[in-house]
Formats: C-alpha cells, structure tokens, sequence
C-alpha cells in the first residue's frame, strides 16, 4: 500500500513508516550474522575471522548498491509528494538503467582485484584462501544485491515499508536454514556460506522487483512515461554519488582499521568479526530509520511543509533513543553472551577481545543516533555537500584516532576508543549543519 508521508500527525506517519523498515534490517543483518554464526560454530575460529575479513570488503559494493537506493529512493519520494507520477515511473527505469551498468562495472573490478585487497589489508595465510573464496561468490551475487535495493528504495518512496520487510523476513530465515545445510550437511565450509547468502537473496531480489514492476503498474499516468531521462538521471546521481561515497569511504576506513586489527591475530579478527557484526546490527537500524526520515523529508520537501521536517527529527531522535537503551543495556551486561553464539569457551582471547569492543562503544549509540537522524534529514533535502562534511569528519577522526590509540596503548583497546570520539564530533557538526539548512527552507 503507498502512503502519503506528508499528511497526518508527523510522529506517527513516520513510526508507522519506520518500524517495518527496523524490522528489514533486522532481518538484513541476520544474513551476514548467519554467516559468521555458522561460520564460526559449524567451521572453526579461523572461518569465522575469514567471513569477517571479507565481509569488510564486501561493503564496498554494499556501499554502492546503497547509494543507487537513495538516490533512486529520494528523487521518487519528491516526485511521488508532488504527485508528478510520470515523471516518478521514468525516474524508477532510470535508476535501473544507471543501476545494472554500475554493478557490471563493479563485478568485473571485483573478480580481478579481490586478491589485491586481501593482501593490502594483510590478511593472516590461514585465513587467506577462504576470504578469497567468499568474496568470489559474493561478487556473482551482485546483481541481487543491487536490484533488490533498488525496489526496497521504490516501495520506500510509495511510502511501503511493509512489503520488503515480508520478503526479507522470509528470506533471511530461509538462509540460517540454507547455511547449516551446505556447511552440516553437505560439508561445503566458507564456500557453503557464501552460496547460501547469494542463494536467499537471490529470492528475495525476484519477489521484490516483481512486487515494484507491478505496484508502479497500477500507478495511472495521462502519458507512457519515457524509459530514461538524462535529467532525473542527473538528480538522481547527485544523491547516489555522495551516498556511495559516504558508505565507500567509510568501508574504506573500516578496511585500514582491519589492516590495524589483523596485525594482532586470528584471535583478535575473530572477536572483532563477531562484535563488529553485532555493533553494525545496531548502526545499521539507526541508519535504515535515518533513510525513513529521508524519504519522510523528501516527500514533505516536495510538498513544501517545512515544520513537519522538523517534527520529523524530534520523533526520529525519540524512535532510536528508544531503540539505544536495550541495545547499550544488553551490549553492556550480556554482551560475552551475544558473542558465544559464534564461538565457545575455549576462543577465550577473541570473547576478550569482542566484549571489550561492545562495552567501549555501546554507550555511545545514543550519540551517534542522533547523528544518523539529522543526516538522514540533510540527505532527503537535498543538501548532500553538508551530509558528506558531516560524514567525512567521522571517518577521518576514527582511521586517524585507531592509528594513534593502537600505538599509544600497544593494543586493540586504542582501535575501539576511536569509534566515540569520531561520534561525538560528527555527532555535532551534523546537527549544526541541519538547523543552518533548515533556515534556508523555512525562510527563518
């Protein structure tokens, strides 16, 4: 069903809006959790640390699938609140287009630097051959990944937060069951992993592009709409490139700070691999209700009602608050306990390691929420120069601070006391640049 974001009281359109959306991208990171999971209890120590190195470089193209999605997302969210519905139709073919020309680009890259990258960020031998045999299989599922962000990105601008999260749901479930059966039964290890990941979302990819194609069907407009439009092409780059950037860099960051972490072992990877995973869970589901606030801007932009922008990030900021404190509560007190279901007992320096890293960060998600939601505000405005300032400041704080505080203190704990810092900085900035841009809509 699509939704008219730009009516209605602010805080509960976008509750309503956003919390499918959170239940997304729980089951979005169920996938790569699945991964290290079976990876770690079903294979070994060493196959965990080998999906986790990987997967660092698999959110490069994350990265850039993701920019395809807001870019797409944002321009169809304006278009659909100012009811241009041709224009939103070609805009969605458009993005297709630009879509399926990048990801060829991106699997070509992928199959002959994969290796390189492996050694830049200096990965151990014993975990060598099944990162490379992870990422290899990854990147033949590219296609999937980019074409399903592509139709969550639509039903987000219809203001459909509900049919992609029923596909994904079923989905991600599918793969924990697919995961154990190529790794326990058919003895497949990392490769059993990998198939199984590109196996599930491949599914949900079809059912969610097919769902799109005839949603927009039954979208009437007076004209055939054109296939592509230089134009909205333009627009819709100009919100895609700063995005993949922004997801890019800082994959690119999270790469160099792999590089820092892997000179301390399979033991270290391996706990990070896991705690990482469960931080990202949470960064993630700030940053998915960010992109609600996006779309929720965009449409209310279109529809030039400026106050209901702002209310957009008073509820914004109370919906992750309100997801921060079970979060930090768990990360906290119970955080040893999240991290065995990757390993047992007896990976005793990687729990160390993993549970030092949750109790470092975790009380710090209720500043970097509030981050993510006044970016999520910048971006659906439009006003992409300030989001990647703010971005920018995050990244280059944190790859510099791992650096420093890994040799001031000769251990990993220096790498983990980088993250809040960067936060708390960027943290700032944004919120400063959202009320300065806010000005400018609002005319005061």
């Amino acid at each position: 069903m699509n939704r008219d974001l730009t009516v209605g009281n602010p805080q509960t359109v976008l509750w309503k809006f956003c919390l499918p959306l959170f239940g997304s991208i729980i089951f979005q990171q169920l996938y790569n959790i699945a991964d290290s999971l079976v990876a770690g209890k079903l294979i070994g120590e060493n196959a965990l640390a080998a999906v986790g190195n990987g997967y660092e470089i698999t959110l490069i193209f994350i990265a850039f699938a993701f920019g395809c999605n807001m870019g797409c997302s944002v321009i169809a969210s304006q278009l659909f609140g100012a009811k241009e519905y041709g224009r939103l139709k070609t805009a969605v073919s458009t993005a297709c287009i630009f879509s399926a020309c990048l990801c060829l680009l991106l699997m070509a890259a992928g199959t002959l630097s994969c290796s390189a990258l492996l050694r830049l960020i200096k990965t151990p031998q014993e975990v060598f051959a099944d990162s490379k045999i992870y990422l290899d299989i990854y990147i033949w599922g590219l296609p999937f990944v980019f074409f399903y962000n592509i139709a969550t990105g639509v039903f987000s601008a219809l203001g459909d937060s509900k049919t992609p999260f029923v596909f994904l749901a079923v989905s991600s479930t599918a793969n924990i069951a697919v995961d154990i059966l190529f790794v326990k039964t058919f003895h497949m290890g990392v490769s059993g992993v990998a198939w199984a990941t590109l196996l599930c979302q491949g599914v949900s990819c079809v059912l969610a592009v097919w769902a799109v194609w005839k949603r927009l069907q039954k979208i009437k407009t007076a004209e055939k709409p054109k296939r592509f439009d230089q134009k909205l092409l333009q627009k819709i780059v100009v919100i895609a490139v700063p995005s993949i950037l922004q997801q890019s860099f800082i994959s690119v960051g999270n790469i160099i700070i792999q590089s820092v972490i892997n000179a301390y072992g399979a033991s270290v990877i391996a706990g990070y691999s896991a705690a990482v995973k469960l931080n990202n869970m949470v960064i993630t589901s700030f940053t998915t209700i960010g992109n609600g606030i996006s779309n929720f801007s965009a449409q209310n932009l279109g529809s030039r009602r400026y106050e209901r922008i702002r209310e957009g990030l008073r509820a914004g900021v109370k919906m992750v608050w309100c997801l921060c404190l079970p979060f930090c509560i768990g990360y906290l007190l119970f955080g040893r306990y999240f991290l065995m279901f990757f390993m047992d007992e007896s990976s005793a320096t990687a729990l160390a390691t993993g549970t030092q890293f949750l109790r470092i960060l975790s009380p710090f998600y209720f500043i970097v929420s509030v981050k993510l939601a006044a970016d999520g505000i910048l971006r659906g405005t439009g006003a992409m120069r300030q989001f990647m300032a703010a971005t920018f400041t995050d990244l280059v704080l944190r790859v510099a601070l791992a650096f420093v505080f890994s040799g001031a203190t000769h251990s990993a704990a220096g790498i983990w006391c980088a993250w809040p810092v960067g936060w708390t900085v960027s943290m700032l900035l944004s919120l400063c640049l959202y009320r300065r841009e806010y000005k400018k809509w609002s005319g005061g």
